[in-house]
């Protein structure tokens, strides 16, 4: 949804500039990003602060919208904010060549397969533990004994 669809249904306005801009509450749903998130990357420096209309509140439009949008797919691809703000500064550089993006999103790529196969393996260590469980009562449980077991390695 941008800008425009909300003018098209008479909930946003246009800016002095001519731009059709929206409020927090309209960007939040357009994005699908809570307000105070919103609020939170601003304060973070992911999104500029916005300028206000006459009433006090903040204006947004297109560009505010498609820069949330980024960085909500980039934090449900698991980048940390630090991530994000390289990607940002990267992708506002228009004429730089993208082998600086490529490397971040192969970085994180392995970074996803490697926590697969940490998750892989604490299935399997979880798989064992229901499987040693004889249903009695917690003082003889034979998975509290193994969870405080004392390995000779860490000893």
């Amino acid at each position: 949804m941008t800008a425009r669809d909300f003018a098209r249904k008479g909930e946003s306005s246009t800016s002095s500039h001519g731009e059709v801009t929206m409020g927090i509450g309209q960007l939040a749903k357009a994005s699908d990003v809570q307000a105070v998130t919103i609020r939170y990357y601003e304060k973070q420096g992911l999104l500029a602060p916005m300028r206000r209309a006459p009433n006090g509140y903040r204006e947004y439009g297109n560009a505010q919208l498609r820069r949330l949008t980024f960085i909500r797919r980039c934090r449900r691809l698991g980048f940390s904010l630090d991530d994000i703000r390289a990607l940002l500064g990267l992708a506002d550089q228009q004429a730089l060549p993208c082998h600086q993006i490529d490397a971040r999103i192969e970085a994180q790529l392995a970074e996803v397969r490697k926590r697969q196969c940490d998750l892989a393996v604490m299935e399997e260590e979880l798989q064992r533990l229901t499987h040693c469980c004889a249903g009695g009562v917690i003082a003889q449980c034979r998975i509290v004994e193994r969870l405080s077991a004392v390995a000779e390695t860490e000893e």
